[in-house]
């Protein structure tokens, strides 16, 4: 197993870090021996997360899709812990509106639309574009592999619903551009993979009211229930470890096919 990756030493930067799937993911880095940069808005409570987990974590407040923020969330990888191998995007933010509202002769808000595009499709590639520079200076390994980025999609790439147009839209954008940065990328031996989760236990769905969770359960053929964020979380440690995998868009969602 030569070319398996270990976690252990390993320099994460994860972005949405302090809350639903990005928290489970820095949780689990720090717990297998790597170290983490939560990146989050100044308003998160991401101080208070790293403080929880120890030495090997650090808070970088910062707005993906602000080229400052970010520089600095990168250089604080480097300040604080020597290096970056692996940056995982989990910041994102959807609406449900939808295309045309004839009730109310009302078109979908273009400002909304455009805000999702911006923070889910811009944001992640600012965060990908910035860290990479960083992983270039790396010690490439016998694999000549030197980093790895790792997106969050979402199953509504595939299957949007009634009022996800931009969501979908935005998705759709990660899933389109995880290939050709992956091939943008090999020279350099720092692998792009992305990863669409399906209906997952996060702040974003902890909101609704008990009746419409347990109906969206039941939409999952199995295991019949939310994904726990530590799922995804494993998920991207063995995307890590495994340097076979790129330029892929893996679902992680129990079979589930969005109903519209």
């Amino acid at each position: 197993m030569a070319h398996i990756r270990s976690l252990k030493g390993m320099v994460g930067l994860v972005t949405g870090g302090a809350s639903g799937l990005g928290r489970a993911t820095v949780e689990r880095l720090v717990q297998n021996g790597a170290s983490a940069v939560i990146v989050d808005l100044p308003s998160s409570n991401g101080q208070e997360v790293a403080g929880s987990l120890g030495k090997r974590c650090a808070f970088a407040p910062a707005d993906v899709t602000s080229e400052a923020d970010m520089l600095l969330a990168v250089s604080l990888a480097r300040e604080k812990f020597g290096k970056l191998d692996l940056a995982v995007n989990c910041a994102g933010i959807a609406v449900a509106i939808k295309t045309y509202n004839f009730n109310k002769n009302a078109p979908h808000s273009l400002e909304d639309f455009q805000h999702v595009i911006n923070v889910n499709i811009a944001g992640s590639f600012n965060v990908i574009r910035l860290a990479v520079g960083e992983m270039g200076k790396n010690e490439p390994d016998a694999d000549g592999h030197r980093g790895c980025i790792i997106n969050t999609a979402s199953v509504a790439a595939f299957d949007g619903q009634v009022g996800q147009a931009a969501y979908s839209a935005s998705k759709g954008g990660i899933v389109g551009m995880t290939l050709p940065i992956a091939r943008d990328l090999a020279p350099m031996g720092i692998r792009v993979v992305t990863i669409a989760p399906g209906l997952f236990a996060t702040p974003l769905l902890a909101g609704l009211p008990e009746k419409v969770r347990s109906f969206l359960c039941r939409q999952v053929p199995f295991p019949s229930r939310l994904g726990d964020p530590a799922e995804f979380a494993h998920l991207v440690t063995s995307v890590a470890e495994n340097p076979m995998i790129n330029g892929e868009v893996i679902r992680l969602d129990g079979a589930i096919r969005m109903q519209p």
